[in-house]
């Protein structure tokens, strides 16, 4: 059924009196793609990436690999377009050295090295505003200190300071990261690491509860919250000298995702060392381990008993197909992009008579 007269007529009221793109119809909304995360299993469970124009909260336990997660999406994403461009808000430092490691080019990463908190928050508000950058990311939200707590001494009380101005900034930050979705506007990708706390004195069947520093607004706030754990660390051997750790299993999980069905489940192996069993450097992903999961997972890679079949060619033993997607990039490329047409986009399966 068409809309009324009337309703254009307040539709066109709407958006004189509060800016163009206001008050439009959900058909002509423009839906921004995902920011790829570098990762194919954790693309798979965000439902193509990070969310674009919304914030996501990356939350862990200290030495999960929640900083490098960070560095590999924006390296990734540094990879399919020249001008991407991030703000970096550090306040527990910002390691150089181990970003580049990682594949980001530094030169297009903005550093605010602050743990002020009111002024990390007006630096990301102000940056998120001018649309002029790609990405945003605070590490970490715990490193960060109100001023009002940095003026009082060491025995008085400064209680759920954090948490006033961390609400204070979610709700100036929708305004700040909202984008036309009529205009061919440049999507912008929020992140903010956190860190699990132990709620001291609560009792759970699964364990001890855990929570989150910032308050629980922030909760509602967050388009993605995603959990990251090391799960157990990999070794290398050495014939002679025995084994040196070279990397650890991260896994993941959507602990709330409005993107994608939550609660996802997925893993990647990530080397820290160079690891010459496995064809993989330091600072990067198993990426034919996780190409030969899914591929196989979602019938992307057909396996009949020692064979392996992908588009029009074949392998005999799983050991070819594996040289070949550590030899050839364009392979790899091809077989991820079919993994994730798999995952989101399936063909309509028969139902008989």
């Amino acid at each position: 059924m068409a809309l009324s007269p009337e309703v254009f007529a307040l539709m066109k009221q709407a958006n004189k009196k509060y800016g163009p793109g206001t008050m439009i119809t959900a058909g002509e909304m423009r839906v921004a793609a995902p920011f790829t995360t570098g990762s194919l299993p954790l693309d798979i469970i965000l439902g193509g990436g990070l969310p674009a124009n919304q914030w996501t909260e990356i939350i862990g336990f200290e030495s999960s690999g929640k900083t490098s997660v960070v560095h590999k999406a924006i390296a990734a994403n540094q990879r399919r377009d020249p001008d991407f461009t991030t703000l970096w808000v550090a306040a527990e430092g910002y390691d150089k050295p181990w970003a580049e490691q990682l594949g980001v080019d530094t030169n297009r990463v903005i550093v605010h090295a602050t743990s002020a908190m009111e002024e990390a928050y007006q630096v990301m508000l102000d940056f998120a505003d001018s649309r002029s950058v790609d990405a945003i990311v605070l590490d970490s939200y715990p490193a960060l200190v109100p001023d009002e707590e940095t003026e009082k001494q060491m025995d008085e009380l400064s209680v759920a300071l954090g948490a006033r101005l961390t609400g204070k900034f979610f709700r100036k930050a929708g305004k700040a990261t909202a984008r036309s979705h009529v205009e061919d506007e440049r999507p912008m990708m929020g992140v903010i690491i956190n860190q699990w706390r132990e709620k001291i004195g609560g009792f759970s069947p699964q364990g001890t509860p855990k929570t989150t520093p910032g308050g629980l607004a922030k909760n509602f706030a967050f388009y993605v919250r995603l959990e990251i754990t090391r799960a157990e660390y990999l070794d290398e051997a050495t014939p002679g000298k025995g084994k040196a750790r070279c990397g650890q299993v991260i896994k993941f999980r959507t602990v709330k995702n409005k993107q994608h069905a939550p609660q996802k489940v997925a893993e990647t192996h990530f080397c820290f060392a160079d690891s010459p069993s496995r064809g993989v450097l330091a600072g990067e992903y198993d990426t034919v381990r996780d190409l030969m999961t899914w591929g196989v997972y979602y019938d992307v890679i057909k396996r009949r008993g020692r064979y392996f079949d992908f588009a029009d060619r074949t392998w005999d033993l799983k050991d070819a197909i594996i040289d070949s997607l550590r030899e050839e990039l364009d392979l790899r490329d091809e077989v991820a992009a079919a993994v994730l047409t798999a995952a989101f986009h399936p063909e309509p399966q028969q139902v008989a008579a």
